[in-house]
């Protein structure tokens, strides 16, 4: 047990979570005190323990099934495995009660070692669906497995193909028609619109754990192929605040824009405390010897003069084309939700023109909102609408230059492609001259920088420096820095 824990520990700080020595430790003291046997228990044991963030319980459940998988000789992926113990008795006395294949539960596959035909199988699953009979639809998940996954030993293909593949030939839709088909047959011939919608939920909710069943029955039987250590890699996904941004699917996004609130709400906190707890300034020696004379002229409590800094004003200026969007309104979303660490934050967005968008974010609680509202109703095109850094730089110089402040930190956001258009570096230049600050923050891999049509090493000479902000995680270590 203590080799699987470990292992799953090690599988957890691979996937990015972070599991410290005394957070393994623990796991391992609550094992002794919850039974083996109870997978639930155990399972919620060590979440308790290991897991800090509900962004990161997928992938801990998904390293929990592969590592803790059901083992054991019932379990074996025989193809006939189950069917001889587990309860056939009940659906015999279901088939009697309705007088129809009555003995299924005694024929092929029933204790015979023989595998049950296509036909045979569908009826018997329709049956257990019915009657509610779990034990006897675990069971016959694991001969449709058998029967239909087509799993190979050592062929490096994933768990949803076979499930695919199993479920495709099940056809889970003609199962549930059945279903209601069935059940309005007892009732007369006809359900009412509430009976009808408890019956279809009620079905669903059983075929939804012969889905369950087949997805544990195809993971244990790759889990004794391959190993725990190798399904547990080639099912690992990132954490959503290390899915790149410029690459996240659909799935990704939400679960980015659900991570990205907790955050926020952590970051404000962790800002206010780092500007209240800031480190001591000088010396106060006139306050230390007045406060002395109460304890007869030692300095037993020095005074220091504890430095008061100001609220740093933001400019943000923002490339929203194409696949760098999805960054820009991410940074966007998380500058404007820790807004309160500011004096004063402006954002702009361009293409190859320049529209400033602060109004869009003045008295709205939703930041989702005011980001809809750019999409929508920004001017952001000025010829052909692809990305024109350098026109779009000098725009905004001769706008909104002058309102640039030695308290102003300018960030700018985008990957610097300009599709080789004139640069207009001397922006950057002439910003680095009167700001506080001139920060890049690019999407792109630091290996892309400087390549094609990308002129982020022009740009680059006139920034204070330039970080590479592919994800969550790397945007965040970026504003806590800033503030």
């Amino acid at each position: 047990m203590l080799d699987v824990l470990t292992g799953f520990v090690t599988e957890l700080r691979a996937a990015g979570l972070p599991v410290s020595m005394t957070e393994a430790i623990d796991a391992a003291e609550a094992v002794h005190h919850i039974p083996l046997e109870d997978r639930q228990a155990l399972k919620y044991a060590l979440a308790a323990t290991l897991v800090k963030s509900s962004a990161h319980w997928k992938a801990f459940e998904t390293a929990f099934e592969v590592y803790f998988a059901v083992r054991g000789p019932q379990h074996g992926g025989d193809g006939t495995d189950g069917l001889d113990e587990e309860a056939p008795g009940d659906l015999d006395r279901d088939d009697e009660a309705t007088g129809e294949g009555a003995g299924l539960g005694r024929g092929r596959g029933g204790g015979g070692g023989e595998p049950l035909s296509a036909e045979e199988l569908a009826e018997m699953l329709f049956r257990a669906l019915k009657s509610a009979n779990t034990a006897q639809v675990a069971a016959l998940a694991r001969q449709a497995v058998t029967r239909y996954a087509g799993m190979e030993p050592g062929r490096p293909v994933g768990g949803t193909y076979y499930l695919y593949r199993t479920l495709r030939n099940l056809d889970l839709d003609g199962l549930l028609q059945r279903l209601l088909e069935a059940a309005r047959q007892e009732a007369g011939g006809e359900l009412t619109p509430l009976e009808e919608r408890l019956a279809t939920d009620e079905f669903r909710s059983r075929l939804d754990r012969l889905r369950r069943e087949l997805e544990d029955e195809i993971r244990r039987r790759l889990v004794a192929d391959r190993g725990a250590e190798a399904l547990a890699r080639s099912l690992r996904k990132p954490l959503p605040e290390d899915v790149d941004f410029m690459h996240a699917t659909r799935e990704e996004l939400t679960a980015l824009r659900r991570a990205i609130h907790p955050l926020t709400r952590k970051l404000a906190v962790r800002l206010a405390r780092k500007r209240r707890h800031g480190r001591k300034g000088a010396l106060d020696f006139r306050s230390t010897v007045r406060h002395s004379l109460s304890t007869g002229g030692v300095p037993v409590d020095p005074k220091f003069r504890y430095p008061r800094p100001a609220k740093p004003e933001i400019f943000v200026v923002a490339d929203i084309s194409g696949s760098v969007a999805s960054f820009a309104r991410f940074t966007l979303h998380l500058v404007y939700a820790i807004a309160s660490q500011f004096s004063k934050v402006r954002s702009f967005v361009f293409i190859d023109g320049i529209d400033e968008v602060t109004p869009f974010f003045e008295g709205v609680d939703d930041v989702a909102e005011a980001l809809h509202r750019i999409n929508t109703e920004a001017d952001v095109v000025w010829v052909d609408g692809h990305s024109d850094y350098g026109h779009a730089l000098s725009v905004f110089w001769e706008r909104w230059g002058e309102e640039i402040t030695p308290r102003t930190s300018v960030l700018l956001l985008g990957d610097a492609r300009n599709n080789y258009h004139a640069s207009q570096a001397w922006v950057l230049q002439e910003m680095r001259h009167r700001a506080r600050h001139v920060y890049w923050l690019n999407p792109e891999p630091r290996a892309y920088w400087g390549t094609g049509d990308s002129i982020l090493d022009e740009y680059g000479v006139h920034c204070d420096a330039v970080y590479e902000c592919r994800n969550l995680r790397q945007l965040e270590q970026f504003v806590s820095e800033l503030a």
